[in-house]
């Protein structure tokens, strides 16, 4: 493919708050497609109709906007190997799939999900890593007629050889071996129509052309998968990067559950994108001590695929801080200070919202900052003092806490009414009054328990900040349940 037009694409799914890593695979592909004058694509990967979403798809583009990152073909621009969303390809992927089958590359399975789990189970049991087990690999033509004819549910596997190995370059790992025996014959079609990621992926890539994958390492092990699927369809395979992980500084995987990980997080903190993707792109750079600070035409500049790290990249938050106060003072004139702090404050009618809010609870201006400071704060100053005047015991409170964050999380819409019906949920389910649910609320939201309206704040700060700030209350009650105070 070297004598081919690069083309390159990010892929998210849209079934959560878009995540910094999305915006350092998404910044990596958008690189590659700079130094290389090729085409850098956003295609919409919603395979999972049960958790994808109008509003985070739409979120995810306005995260990568915010980035600073543009596509020249997209579900909002359109392009010529449109559409770029799966779901509006749906009706694509069952000819390929029928020619597996056909060829004898792929089965029908019928297996039910009890099956497959009491099969799990037994695996687990015996030590060995859950597989599927082949139970309907050689159903006969007729025994899958009639069974289809008599409406049972089926799913489309793939084939796997049985001897061998998977041997393969890769753009960052270099020469890879799998062995065929440690491949699952994974499902291709759901038993509603809708293409898994594998299947999709590879026949999304081939239709719209792309050379070259990248993507995060936790993909590594599916590659024999997708070069199986382009090997049965007699096509070319691109070139596959596998990007390593990004992690914390004790090397853990970077995770919402550990650490801030939204990009509407940042945002909302009021880092400055330009220093985001600063930060991420230094992990694909090679520079001297005291280069720190680039803009995008200097990564590009200094981009280099072909000397990549496969240490894990450390989201070092303190460095991030760092970049991020350089950019505020070295970069901005004083005037684009003031339009990058008013821009930021008004960011999704964070301040006039708030301030609507907060006019029926002031007698004078000068109350505003102590009521709806806590709007634009990255941090309320939450200790035990907090929440010492709270009726509810330590270790109710920190029940309430935990049901609250479990609960928001299965949240699909981020509003009013919604966060308004989970916490009144939360408060049947704990057999508890609104009312005493509530207070731990307001103190863990504002640090306050005089404050603006809940429901109506935790909307105003949205999904990510709320989450965080709840897992800093989380951490300060538990603290006094475990000293008794």
């Amino acid at each position: 493919m070297t004598d081919t037009p690069v083309r390159v694409r990010i892929a998210p799914s849209p079934t959560g708050e878009p995540h910094v890593g999305t915006a350092y695979i998404a910044l990596f592909n958008w690189l590659f497609a700079r130094k290389n004058n090729g085409t850098f694509i956003l295609r919409i990967e919603d395979t999972d109709a049960t958790r994808s979403t109008p509003e985070f798809e739409e979120k995810v583009l306005d995260a990568l906007k915010w980035c600073g990152l543009t596509w020249a073909e997209g579900p909002d621009v359109g392009g010529p190997y449109g559409p770029y969303r799966q779901s509006d390809r749906k009706d694509m992927y069952q000819p390929y799939a029928q020619e597996l089958l056909d060829k004898g590359h792929a089965f029908r399975c019928f297996c039910t999900p009890e099956r497959l789990e009491q099969m799990r189970e037994a695996q687990r049991a015996a030590g060995k890593p859950p597989k599927y087990d082949g139970h309907c690999l050689n159903l006969t033509a007729e025994e899958v007629t009639t069974r289809m004819a008599a409406g049972e549910p089926s799913v489309v596997r793939m084939k796997i050889p049985t001897e061998g190995s998977c041997d393969f370059t890769d753009g960052v790992y270099g020469d890879v071996s799998i062995p065929w025996d440690s491949v699952d014959m994974q499902v291709l079609i759901k038993a509603d129509g809708m293409p898994t990621y594998h299947m999709a992926n590879v026949i999304d890539d081939h239709l719209m052309k792309i050379t070259h994958v990248a993507r995060g390492e936790e993909w590594l092990a599916s590659v024999p998968k997708h070069i199986l699927l382009y090997r049965y369809f007699g096509w070319d395979q691109p070139v596959f990067m596998h990007l390593s992980l990004m992690r914390n500084a004790d090397k853990s995987k970077l995770s919402k559950r550990k650490n801030p990980t939204s990009i509407s997080y940042y945002s909302a903190l009021g880092y400055l994108p330009e220093a985001l993707m600063n930060f991420l792109g230094l992990f694909f750079i090679q520079i001297a001590e005291g280069e720190e600070m680039l803009t995008m035409a200097e990564l590009i500049e200094k981009f280099d695929p072909d000397n990549l790290s496969k240490a894990g990249a450390i989201f070092d938050v303190q460095k991030l801080d760092w970049l991020n106060g350089r950019w505020l003072r070295e970069k901005l004139e004083p005037d684009q200070f003031v339009a990058r702090v008013l821009e930021w404050a008004m960011e999704n009618g964070r301040l006039t919202e708030g301030l609507k809010l907060a006019q029926s609870r002031i007698s004078r201006l000068g109350e505003l900052p102590p009521l709806a400071g806590f709007l634009l704060a990255g941090d309320v100053g939450l200790s035990p003092a907090s929440f010492a005047g709270l009726k509810t015991s330590p270790a109710e409170t920190l029940a309430i806490l935990n049901a609250v964050q479990a609960d928001l999380e299965k949240l699909i819409e981020w509003n009013v009414e919604a966060i308004d019906g989970a916490l009144r949920g939360v408060a049947d389910g704990l057999g508890k009054k609104l009312r005493v649910v509530t207070p731990p609320l307001f103190v863990a939201i504002s640090g306050s328990s005089r404050s603006l309206p809940l429901f109506d704040s935790m909307a105003l700060l949205g999904r990510s900040v709320v989450r965080q700030r709840l897992k800093i209350a989380t951490g300060v009650v538990a603290s006094m349940v475990g000293s008794g105070a």
